[in-house]
């Protein structure tokens, strides 16, 4: 039985602990800012949707167009054809932005998709704004169709249609980071998609139909509603001769709350990524 000499065990000695701290405090790669990583996330989902949801987005408008059609059977023009129209076309929007990013973000949490983000040298805001940035932006053909159809459907003027480059980015704005917090906050990925699912009823029966035909509790309920101020400001645009004070201050108050759900989104996903 061989031993080792003692002064081979007194030269050689413990590894020095310089090395091991050395090695533990080596750098990582820098985090990647903010608005690269957004646009890296922005145009990974956009592709991602682009090839999944297209059939889906052909349903939203169907589905939109097809209201507008049954209700022009009650509505014969005026503000109430303006807020059928309108409503009509910020549904797409919801129905994209709200119920497909809530299912979206809940099937990502609940299969562990965000244990992939949570690796990647990132800011958490990006994966949320990008993802809804993708979403909202994907909505933009079938909302402009919808619009174009509805106002030849009840004969409304097509001058101001130029107002969706505004209502398009900021009722999805609104209604992404709302269906992404939905999405993130919900314990199960069946409820997310059932949240998800009531988010777009809400935005349907809110924003579809007209406001003065609303009881006035549920009238309350609409204010509370993100794309409400999308519809307005959309609805005020098929008018002859719009009020642009109203159509500004309803896409301000849109663009704000869509902010707020963003950072609410951004809160939730931080939130998710931890556990």
């Amino acid at each position: 039985m061989s031993t080792v000499p003692a002064q081979a065990l007194a030269t050689a000695g413990p590894a020095p602990a310089h090395d091991e701290a050395a090695e533990a405090a080596a750098p990582l790669a820098p985090r990647a800012r903010l608005l690269p990583a957004l646009a890296a996330v922005y145009r990974a989902q956009l592709s991602r949707a682009r090839v999944a949801r297209i059939p889906l987005l052909f349903v939203a408008t169907f589905q939109s167009v097809g209201i507008m059609v049954l209700m022009r059977g009650v509505v014969d023009g005026g503000s109430e054809a303006r807020a059928v129209v309108a409503g009509s076309a910020v549904l797409v929007v919801a129905f994209v932005a709200l119920n497909l990013l809530a299912q979206y973000f809940g099937q990502l949490r609940a299969g562990g998709g965000l244990d992939h983000y949570a690796t990647l040298p990132v800011p958490p805001a990006s994966v949320v704004l990008g993802a809804a940035g993708a979403y909202a932006s994907f909505t933009a053909p079938g909302t402009a169709v919808t619009a174009v159809a509805g106002a030849l459907l009840y004969g409304l003027p097509l001058t101001h249609l130029w107002i969706l480059v505004a209502v398009v980015p900021l009722a999805g704005a609104a209604l992404s980071g709302l269906g992404a917090a939905l999405g993130l906050l919900a314990p199960r990925q069946e409820l997310a998609t059932l949240l998800g699912q009531l988010g777009m009823s809400a935005a349907l029966l809110l924003g579809v139909l007209p406001a003065e035909r609303l009881p006035g509790v549920i009238g309350y309920a609409r204010d509370l509603l993100p794309s409400t101020y999308g519809v307005e400001a959309l609805a005020a645009a098929f008018e002859p001769h719009p009020d642009w004070t109203a159509v500004a201050l309803n896409l301000a108050v849109c663009g704000a709350v869509g902010v707020v759900s963003l950072a609410l989104a951004t809160w939730a996903y931080r939130r998710a990524a931890v556990r």
